[in-house]
């Protein structure tokens, strides 16, 4: 029992240490990265300006939007930029712990979900907002003129990367499931026409209360999840699946 007692003080004080470097390291990174936020900001405002006329400025209402908006620039790119760092600490905790295959899945999944939540930044930042932007500003004539507010766009920037980065995850869920026999391929195929009313019922939560933008979610949604069906497909042998259905 005392054994027992010392092991799991000594993997607690190493938890506790591996937690206080990633979030010392994040700190930092927040210092360093508020000197970038401008031109960061500056990216990311790139899709509006282009839609707008020319020469049309940003606005903040209050005097700390400003400040508030690059300082949450610098927490999110600093989770962003020092995650390798944070992931590395959880892993060399869990890792000790884990089969080879569940290392194997692990590893895929993570390093998957990090490819397919950049792609779907950049799918809604290179496709959606252009379209929604040029869509949506067509409206103006000239006695209403669109003055964005810096802290607006932040927070509907963020919402639709998020909700396209999220659900751009769905290949890796269902091949998680498939794999740790939670579901299968077959059963989640039967499901279709229900994922299809949850797909464009799940994009009008996600996203701003615009046609366009919705349907630009739902539609990846759903190829995504036949992608999925082939991965969880591919990736559970099929002597597996004959030991499942004899089960």
């Amino acid at each position: 029992m005392a054994e027992a007692g010392e092991g799991f003080l000594s993997h607690l004080k190493e938890l506790q240490w591996r937690i206080r470097l990633a979030l010392a390291v994040f700190v930092a990174g927040v210092m360093v990265l508020m000197n970038w936020s401008a031109p960061v900001f500056n990216f990311m405002a790139a899709p509006l300006l282009s839609a707008l006329p020319a020469g049309t400025p940003m606005i903040f209402l209050n005097a700390p939007d400003v400040f508030f908006t690059y300082l949450k620039i610098a927490l999110l790119g600093s989770l962003f930029v020092t995650s390798p760092l944070t992931f590395y600490q959880f892993w060399a905790f869990v890792a000790p712990g884990l089969y080879k295959h569940e290392k194997r899945l692990f590893l895929f999944a993570v390093v998957a979900s990090v490819i397919l939540f950049s792609g779907g930044g950049a799918f809604a930042y290179y496709i959606v907002f252009p379209l929604i932007f040029q869509f949506f500003l067509g409206f103006a004539t000239d006695q209403i003129h669109a003055l964005p507010a810096v802290k607006e766009y932040l927070s509907l920037f963020l919402k639709l990367v998020f909700a396209f980065g999220l659900c751009f995850q769905i290949p890796i869920v269902m091949m998680v499931l498939a794999r740790l026999n939670i579901a299968t391929a077959e059963g989640m195929a039967r499901q279709r026409r229900y994922i299809i009313v949850w797909a464009f019922v799940v994009a009008a939560i996600l996203t701003p209360p615009d046609v366009i933008s919705q349907v630009l979610l739902a539609i990846p949604m759903l190829l995504l999840y036949e992608l999925g069906l082939m991965i969880a497909r591919i990736s559970v042998p099929a002597a597996d699946t004959g030991k499942e259905a004899a089960s």
